[in-house]
């Protein structure tokens, strides 16, 4: 308070300065003004102007008496005015600098708290847990205490959002959020990592049992479902444990661990999974994968393999099309495959970007081929997520345009799960797609859960056999009866059929037999960059398939 009184105080001197200046000017200008006033009196009065008729002047008009005190009167007056304005000028300053600084500070906090918490649940952020983690390694170090790091992930998230719009995944991270914190103690932090990842960490604990006393809470916690929009969902997690010091003597390592962790209890489907170093045997791979993807998406690193589809309509057996594969050429771990990095790319959310990857560089290399004279058809995987995109028509019209080709030799392959996820808006994409002429063809056909009724009303033109019904139908009569069943009821429904996993020449007659219009498989070639497929097209040429 000092300090103010001391400003507000230099604020008023140096105000009532200036204004003070100013009136003593004034008062100067008034006083000439009294003087010319006087003379201009005694000369039109007693016509001439000397010190006695001034001096009579001024003793007989009682008017200017008042004129010569107006002056003085203002000038005191407006002294003391400045006085009066300079000092709450300075209050004003000094109260609005007051306000300003409490903004400052307020916003100050706000960015600080903005920039350390998630502003969807408001926990702690991944930035704020790492702190509190650091803070935990210090005072575990000092006092030889113990405490947990729990990665939790909420499993098939990502469907949920699409099925439901991201207004209720939003609601639905928020009511997450609110489940974990009831499940903890006051001295404990709930953390989002970000999208649909939490983190717990539990201070001061004995040992695993302390842990797992805390992970049967929360898988109670989700046991109950929770209700959105009158729908009651249950939502199944997947937790990844780190205990320090026993797996990890820092931040880093703690959370790599318990992210491996969480890994393999979702892979094993075993709703949460201690550290183990035994789980590092595929892992250093996978978090390097996981890394570089984004790199390799965006450089357009990823190579696309091409594997024929045989057409043996008509009893003559001729090269209908390729299923375009997408492969990882990679500098350290050498050819990465799709089971590898498939499973990477829909959980970093770059399944879209990969997508439309080999889509532009399938149709490229299609163009490529039909300028050569090599007319053929092409076939690209579509991820379930991709599909219900809204944005997928439109980015293929982008596409068709660009490479000028017609949609009839664009084929996509879905699976049967991906209609029943959101069956209204995949029907919805799947006829925009059909509209614009695309073939549409379902992958892996009878490993899924599709009814016909669903079947019936997809815009679809081919059913793919699923190559475990293939392999062994020759040995096996149950896989015989079922592709001789999918073919009478693709044909019913006016589709084409396909049968993958044609390892053999009998299995190839066997499949021409039935009826099977397209066969594909490592009888013919397995799946091969461009340059050998040319190659094997050529040799296919000079002699019959």
């Amino acid at each position: 308070m000092q300090k103010i009184g001391e400003s507000i105080s230099k604020t008023a001197r140096l105000m009532k300065s200036r204004v003070t200046k100013y009136a003593i000017v004034a008062v100067l200008i008034a006083v000439v003004a009294v003087i010319i006033a006087t003379l201009a009196n005694a000369y039109f009065i007693y016509h001439s102007i000397s010190l006695e008729t001034i001096m009579r002047a001024q003793q007989e008009n009682i008017t200017l008496w008042v004129i010569d005190a107006m002056p003085f009167l203002f000038a005191l007056w407006g002294q003391y005015a400045s006085t009066m304005i300079a000092y709450e000028t300075g209050v004003m300053v000094v109260d609005q600098t007051h306000d300003l600084r409490e903004q400052a500070t307020s916003l100050e906090h706000q960015a600080q708290y903005e920039a350390t918490h998630d502003p969807l649940t408001n926990l702690p952020n991944r930035i704020l847990l790492r702190d509190r983690l650091d803070q935990s390694v210090h005072a575990g170090v000092r006092d030889n205490k113990r405490f947990a790091l729990i990665i939790l992930d909420v499993d098939h998230f990502k469907e949920i959002n699409d099925t439901l719009g991201h207004y209720s995944g939003d609601r639905l991270l928020r009511r997450i959020a609110l489940r974990l914190k009831g499940t903890v103690r006051d001295s404990d932090t709930v953390a989002r990592l970000g999208g649909d990842e939490y983190a717990l960490l539990l201070r001061n604990i004995k040992g695993n049992n302390d842990v797992k006393v805390i992970v049967n809470k929360v898988l109670k916690a989700f046991q109950e479902y929770f209700l959105l929009d009158g729908m009651k969902l249950v939502v199944q997690v997947s937790m990844g444990i780190a205990i320090f010091p026993d797996h990890g003597k820092d931040a880093d390592t703690l959370l790599q661990r318990a992210d491996v962790a969480m890994y393999v209890a979702k892979n094993e489907k075993s709703k949460y999974a201690i550290y183990s170093p035994k789980f590092d045997s595929h892992n250093p791979k996978r978090l390097t994968l996981m890394g570089e993807l984004k790199q390799a998406i965006d450089n357009q690193e990823l190579a696309i393999y091409f594997q024929p589809k045989i057409d043996v309509c008509e009893g003559r057996m001729k090269i209908q099309g390729v299923e375009a594969l997408a492969r990882w050429p990679h500098p350290e771990h050498g050819i990465v495959t799709p089971d590898e990095f498939i499973p990477l790319a829909e959980r970093t959310r770059l399944i879209d970007d990969l997508t439309y990857l080999v889509i532009k560089k399938g149709m490229q290399t299609l163009v490529n081929w039909h300028n050569r004279g090599l007319k053929i058809d092409i076939a690209v995987n579509i991820s379930p997520s991709t599909l219900l995109n809204y944005d997928l028509p439109d980015v293929l019209t982008g596409f068709l345009a660009n490479y000028d080709i017609e949609p009839s030799f664009i084929t996509f392959e879905i699976t049967e799960g991906t209609f029943l996820k959101n069956p209204p808006r995949a029907l919805e994409i799947l006829n925009k797609l059909h509209e614009m002429g695309i073939s549409l063809s379902i992958d892996d056909f009878g490993t899924g859960y599709s009814s016909l009724a669903y079947l019936r009303k997809m815009p679809v033109s081919e059913i793919k056999i699923d190559k475990g019904f293939v392999i062994d139908m020759l040995e096996n009569e149950s896989d015989a009866v079922i592709v001789k069943a999918t073919i009478e009821l693709a044909h019913n429904l006016g589709m084409k059929v396909t049968a993958e996993g044609v390892e053999t020449k009998e299995i190839a007659l066997k499949l021409q037999e039935l009826g099977c219009d397209r066969l594909q498989g490592y009888y013919f070639s397995k799946p091969c960059s461009e340059k050998d497929f040319l190659s094997w097209v050529e040799s296919r040429i000079k002699k019959r398939l």
